[in-house]
């Protein structure tokens, strides 16, 4: 890669792991870019400070350096031109990040040797009158306090499908099964399946249980009464009126993920996502313990 993005959290000093990714690429050609405002922010040296729009257009690749929204924010930023993301994980639980930070040392290693690969990954696209955005894991109509219940008709396919009267409309990806949808009820979905999933969040009236669509379908959703949000990624968007109306569909490809041969990073959502649904297995609990600490344990376990 000639040039290779940071994209970093936009509050947590990240910039021990940016220094480990500049000494990893010292000597060789790789040019390391990041958004002028972090660069600032940090004070950090080896790394050239560009607009957000020359990061996007110009990277072969990117490391996201923090949480699940971080990663996103990755994959929204570079959504119109995939190029892969690593996402390393510097915050709480990280579903969607391939290592943690303390194991950001071996990806790069992983990463020089090319035992690494791809998994693509669609996305929701949401179309509000003019406007257009991409949503890895989510788009949700949010009740806004004292502004009602979020009141909409549905339509699939151009055709009146139901009505819900609810808190939110949560309108997920696969990959995003395990964050709002989940919270509300919806399934899990593995991530190897494209679809749209439409779950109502508390819901007062019409459908209360989670609708599933085809990638090819489009989702029309008018609003009839309340005032909802759009939250895209849990980023807020713009507010909505009685008579506006949002179109969903689901574009294939349009993100990259990087995985890395021999990764746990499957082990420890599942174990993660355990932890929100006690009980869990004791023996789950290892996959977020050092690696060196889980092997004196499985020699000799502690006493059940």
């Amino acid at each position: 890669m000639a040039r290779l993005g940071l994209v970093l959290h936009p509050t947590r000093d990240s910039s021990a792991a940016v220094g480990q990714v500049t000494a990893w690429t010292a000597g060789t050609d790789v040019e390391l870019l990041a958004d002028r405002a972090d660069v600032e922010r940090l004070g950090l040296t080896g790394v050239s400070a560009v607009t957000p729009e020359e990061l996007a257009g110009t990277a072969d690749g990117i490391i996201a350096l923090g949480g699940d929204g971080t990663i996103l924010g990755a994959m929204r930023l570079v959504s119109a031109r995939p190029v892969p993301v690593l996402g390393v994980n510097l915050g709480h639980l990280g579903f969607l990040a391939e290592v943690e930070g303390r194991e950001l040392g071996e990806a790069l290693a992983a990463m020089a040797e090319g035992r690494v690969h791809t998994e693509s990954r669609g996305c929701l696209v949401v179309q509000h009158g003019e406007h257009e955005w991409p949503a890895f894991n989510d788009a949700v109509l949010a009740r806004v306090p004292g502004e009602g219940m979020v009141t909409a008709d549905l339509a699939v396919g151009g055709m009146r499908y139901a009505h819900v009267r609810c808190d939110a409309v949560i309108v997920a990806t696969a990959q995003g099964s395990t964050a709002y949808n989940y919270a509300a009820g919806g399934p899990v979905v593995s991530p190897e399946v494209e679809c749209i999933l439409l779950t109502p969040a508390a819901p007062a009236q019409g459908i209360s249980r989670t609708v599933l669509l085809g990638p090819r379908e489009t989702l029309a959703l008018t609003i009839s009464s309340g005032s909802p949000a759009i939250e895209l990624d849990g980023v807020l968007g713009p507010r909505l009126a009685p008579g506006d109306a949002v179109v969903v569909t689901y574009r294939p490809g349009a993100g990259q993920l990087v995985r890395i041969e021999g990764s746990r990073s499957a082990a420890r959502s599942r174990a993660k996502l355990s932890l929100l649904d006690l009980p869990f297995l004791p023996g789950e609990l290892l996959e977020f313990l050092p690696p060196e600490l889980q092997e004196r344990l499985q020699e000799d376990p502690p006493p059940a």
